[in-house]
């Protein structure tokens, strides 16, 4: 029995996914869903969803141009926004995912990215990153996507981060063995986008 499975996004999740973010005190704009929805017709983005034991148990983004402008220059898709709800954690969700979004974007990339904050609720998200061989991008800091110039200051919040990358192999093989295939399904809409 599949106790994990990833899926895109689909128009009939959209309740969910805002009752589920409500319920556990996760604010975002009313029209981020759908927006998040248009973007995945459009392939600007990818958007999974993970169901642990039929619960909705999280979600995670690809954004294929990001606003960051070394990624945006260098044509590195960035992974964003990746939430594990706490009752779901250390079931290897996020891991599933991630592993998911990087051989999408492993197709037409030769490295991906992601930005990561710097308080203390990011210490998790960031151990992950970095136990995956994700490496600073060597920029620094950076705050609502510009570079932090020394002696300015900055407040300590969610558009302050530091960006990582991490080199894809564009290898069968080494998908292979970072895949969970006993652990994931997708969607015929997914494989037919990526």
């Amino acid at each position: 029995m599949l106790q994990t499975i990833i899926r895109t996004i689909e128009q009939e999740d959209l309740q969910m996914l805002k009752a589920a973010f409500l319920t556990r005190g996760i604010h975002r704009n009313s029209d981020y869903f759908e927006q998040c929805l248009e973007e995945n017709r459009y392939g600007s983005r990818i958007t999974l969803l993970a169901f642990h034991r039929n619960e909705l148990a999280g979600c995670c983004q690809m954004i294929c141009e990001s606003d960051y402008s070394k990624f945006n220059s260098q044509s590195i898709p960035e992974i964003n926004d990746l939430i594990v709800f706490p009752e779901f954690r250390r079931n290897g969700i996020a891991t599933v995912m991630m592993d998911e979004l990087e051989r999408i974007a492993a197709k037409h990339h030769h490295k991906v990215g992601l930005g990561v904050g710097l308080y203390k609720d990011y210490s998790t998200a960031m151990y992950l990153y970095l136990k995956r061989g994700y490496l600073p991008d060597q920029e620094g800091l950076v705050y609502k996507n510009e570079p932090a110039e020394p002696g300015t200051s900055v407040q300590v919040d969610d558009d302050l981060l530091l960006y990582f990358v991490l080199p894809l192999k564009n290898n069968e093989e080494y998908h292979k063995q970072r895949n969970h295939n006993d652990l994931i399904e997708l969607n015929e809409t997914s494989r037919g986008r990526d």
